[in-house]
C-alpha cells in the first residue's frame, strides 16, 4: 500500500499515541482517535454504543473515503473488585466490555464490510493483552475476558476472510509503560511484579508501536491470524 490511511483508535496517548507517530514516520496516513476533543483526533466516547458507528464515518470523511487499515487499540483499564455492589460491579464488567471488545467488533465489522463492498484488500491490527491468554488479578476478570474475546474474534476474522485479501494480526502486550499500566503496578505491588518478568522490565510503547507498524505496513499475508507476544517472557505459550 501506498500512504494508507490508518484509523488508530485510543491514539491520543500511551500505545496508540507512538503506533500513530510510527505509522507517520513510514509515511502512511494515520487518523487518530481520542475520547474527548483534541485538535487533530477525532473524538468518540466508545462506551457509547452509537459512538463506533459515528467515529467509522468520521474516519471514512477524513480519508475521502478510504480506510485501508484498522488499528484495534482503544482501552479501558479499572479494578472491578468482586465486594462491590452487584449493580457496580456490573456495570464496571459492561463497561469494560463494551469499550475493549464490542466496540472493536464494530469497528472491524465497519471495515470488513467496506473491503468487502469495494472488493478490495483491508487489515486489522488488535492490541490484545498478555492477560487474554493467562488470565489477570481478580480485580479484572473483566479485562482478561474482554481481551480473550478479542483474539478469538481476531482469530475467526483471519480464517473467514483471507482468501478475500482480508488479513488480521494480533499483538498481546504484557505490562506496558503508560499510565494505565502504571497504576495497576503500583496496585500490585510496585516493583516487585517485576520478578515476574524475566527480561526484568515492562515493555515500552514504542516496541509495541514497532511491531503494530510491522503488521500494518510490512507483516506478510501468510501471517494472517497470527498472534505475536510482546511480554518479556513472562507468558511463554
Amino acid at each position: 500500500m501506498t500512504s494508507p490511511h490508518v484509523l488508530v483508535t485510543g491514539s491520543s496517548r500511551g500505545i496508540g499515541a507512538a503506533i500513530a507517530s510510527g505509522l507517520d514516520a513510514r509515511g502512511a496516513r494515520a487518523i487518530r482517535h481520542g475520547s474527548t476533543p483534541r485538535a487533530g483526533t477525532l473524538a468518540a466516547d466508545l462506551s457509547d454504543p452509537s459512538a463506533p458507528q459515528r467515529l467509522w464515518q468520521a474516519a471514512l470523511d477524513a480519508a475521502g473515503g478510504t480506510i485501508d487499515v484498522l488499528v484495534n487499540n482503544a482501552g479501558l483499564f479499572e479494578a472491578n473488585p468482586l465486594d462491590r455492589s452487584d449493580i457496580a460491579w456490573l456495570d464496571g464488567w459492561e463497561d469494560t466490555l463494551r469499550i475493549n471488545l464490542t466496540s472493536a467488533a464494530q469497528l472491524s465489522r465497519f471495515a470488513v464490510r467496506h473491503w468487502l463492498e469495494r472488493g478490495v484488500a483491508g487489515r486489522i491490527v488488535h492490541i490484545a493483552s498478555r492477560a487474554g491468554y493467562r488470565g489477570d488479578s481478580p480485580d479484572h476478570w473483566h479485562y482478561a475476558a474482554a481481551k480473550g474475546g478479542m483474539l478469538a474474534l481476531h482469530k475467526t476474522i483471519a480464517r473467514g476472510y483471507a482468501a478475500k485479501g482480508i488479513l488480521s494480526y494480533a499483538i498481546t502486550p504484557g505490562f506496558t509503560d503508560t499510565a494505565m499500566a502504571g497504576d495497576y503496578l503500583a496496585s500490585r505491588g510496585g516493583p516487585g511484579l517485576l520478578a515476574d518478568i524475566p527480561l526484568g522490565r515492562v515493555a515500552t510503547p514504542d516496541e509495541i508501536a514497532a511491531i503494530a507498524v510491522f503488521c500494518t505496513l510490512d507483516a506478510p499475508p501468510s501471517m494472517t491470524g497470527a498472534v505475536i507476544d510482546a511480554n518479556g517472557a513472562s507468558y511463554v505459550r
